[in-house]
């Protein structure tokens, strides 16, 4: 019982504990936001599903380069506009690495939608994959 009354033991056990919570972090993040799937199975659910896939990054980013199929929906427009989605449809979000389309995947699942996934390394992995990426043309 000594062990967690010394100063040097408490400080270590506080800085174990910490760790531990921010190596699981990641993991409570992505069980709430439901899996994260390959490009492969992306395009998968795309064909046999008919999911559909948005994208939450910027409009400047979305127009530079995505998915041919995607719809783009900021994630900052994400609440207002959620509505426009179908909820009788499987939802893939992606953003630019996997990490942004986590917390909107489980912003979605809070506003009803029961099928959302994310895209796994986002557009960055679906183009390493060598999968189809457009950009809208702006301009005269």
């Amino acid at each position: 019982m000594d062990f967690f009354f010394n100063q040097n033991n408490l400080l270590l056990l506080v800085v174990a504990l910490t760790s531990g919570l921010a190596l699981a972090w990641p993991m409570i993040l992505r069980s709430r936001a439901g899996a994260a799937i390959s490009s492969t199975q992306a395009v998968q659910m795309m064909n046999h599903q008919h999911a559909v896939l948005v994208d939450i990054r910027p409009a400047e980013a979305f127009n530079a380069g995505h998915v041919p199929q995607a719809r783009s929906l900021p994630l900052s427009d994400l609440e207002k506009k959620a509505g426009a989605l179908p909820k009788n449809k499987p939802i893939i979000v992606i953003c630019d690495i996997g990490r942004s389309a986590i917390g909107a995947a489980t912003r979605l699942r809070k506003l009803g939608f029961t099928e959302v996934v994310t895209l796994d390394g986002g557009l960055k992995a679906w183009m390493t994959a060598g999968l189809p990426v457009t950009a809208n043309k702006t301009g005269a």
